[in-house]
């Protein structure tokens, strides 16, 4: 485990350079997920660590198999200095501890939410999940381990999640495209969604 995390902090450090704040949270009968920050420029990423510690579980398997399965790292980007998106931390270890809380497999379509706003006064509740190996390659690990991927969440309004169920994933990321919206604007509003 703790090298599986040593190997993907170091990732981290290659992509996207020194951290420049940590946090960690342990949440009951759950590893502990640290949360840590990059700045660049005016971009500010969180990225969590501990959630690829153990494989993501099918919660309808009888037993969790130790060695096999998805595993992931949530990365946040915004833009610095807009908003207290620092106050960020907590709800993404929550969705990073989500797997072994709830036995859910987050995967790219997929919308996490936390049910409060991801910082103070922030119009998004809920993220989706977007397709790994963009900004941050997987990590490959020695078989039959699976890859570490590190999958993007971007901040959707009440609105967005609604209609997201509805149309899916790829729908409201088109939706997203073709209006040009900046996805790292912390306090953006939602898309037109007529």
């Amino acid at each position: 485990m703790a090298d599986v995390l040593a190997l993907v902090e170091a990732r981290f450090r290659t992509g996207l350079g020194e951290p420049d704040a940590r946090a960690a949270v342990t949440f009951l009968g759950t590893d502990r997920i640290e949360v840590l920050r990059f700045t660049d420029g005016d971009v500010v990423r969180y990225a969590t660590l501990g959630m690829s510690a153990q494989p993501m579980a099918d919660p309808t398997a009888p037993l969790a198999d130790p060695v096999k399965g998805p595993r992931a790292e949530l990365v946040l980007s915004v833009r610095g200095g807009l908003a207290d998106t620092d106050k960020a931390l907590r709800p993404l270890a929550v969705l990073a501890a989500s797997p072994q809380v709830e036995g859910l497999i987050v995967a790219p379509g997929a919308s996490l939410d936390v049910g409060e706003p991801l910082w103070p006064g922030a119009p998004f509740t809920s993220v989706l999940v977007a397709e790994s190996g963009g900004l941050i390659e997987d990590l490959e690990l020695d078989g039959p381990m699976d890859p570490v991927r590190f999958l993007p969440l971007l901040p959707m309004t009440p609105n967005e999640a609604a209609w997201k169920r509805v149309h899916g994933a790829a729908a409201l990321q088109e939706r997203w495209l073709n209006s040009g919206t900046d996805l790292r604007d912390p306090l953006r509003k939602s898309v037109s969604l007529d």
